[in-house]
């Protein structure tokens, strides 16, 4: 009782230091859990001629070709597809990665040449990021391409 005297006497009176902390706790936001699914994609190798690209075609690249649109709505698939020439991803025998991020969250890595569709979005603006990684570890860079972000927006 003595101790809820003195705090009380802190808090009250008119001393200019005197103050009142009050604590709110806030849930956290809901948690994005996106679910990848794998899928063989087509695997139509980068065509140099017909793409307008600043870009040399004799070095390895990669275009992406998804997602071609920018809203989705909840409970629809995001769908990650490229196209590569000049390279062959590590799970194809080759030297090459694919990293992509969503949002903040951990990078994940695609090692063959198949389609990544993402499930399990919640409503509000995403941002997707894929890099092209070379045999160093770093993104490789070709011109223009190698790193591509996306912004999407999840409606309800």
């Amino acid at each position: 009782m003595l101790v809820v005297a003195l705090v009380c006497l802190a808090c009250s009176g008119n001393n200019e230091n005197a103050h009142t902390t009050a604590t709110t706790f806030v849930s956290p936001p809901a948690r994005q859990v996106l679910k990848a699914e794998f899928r063989p994609g087509p695997q139509t190798p980068v065509k140099p001629g017909l793409q307008k690209m600043q870009a040399d075609p004799a070095k390895p690249i990669m275009i992406v070709t998804s997602p071609n649109r920018d809203t989705f709505r909840e409970g629809e698939e995001v769908v990650i597809d490229f196209a590569l020439a000049n390279a062959k991803l590590k799970g194809d025998g080759g030297e090459y990665r694919v990293r992509y991020f969503v949002d903040d969250d951990d990078m994940q890595w695609i090692d063959r040449w198949e389609q990544v569709a993402l499930t399990g979005w919640i409503a509000g603006k995403h941002t997707l990021r894929i890099e092209f990684i070379g045999p160093d570890g770093w993104p490789y860079r070709n011109g223009d391409y190698g790193i591509v972000t996306r912004e999407i927006t999840i409606v309800k």
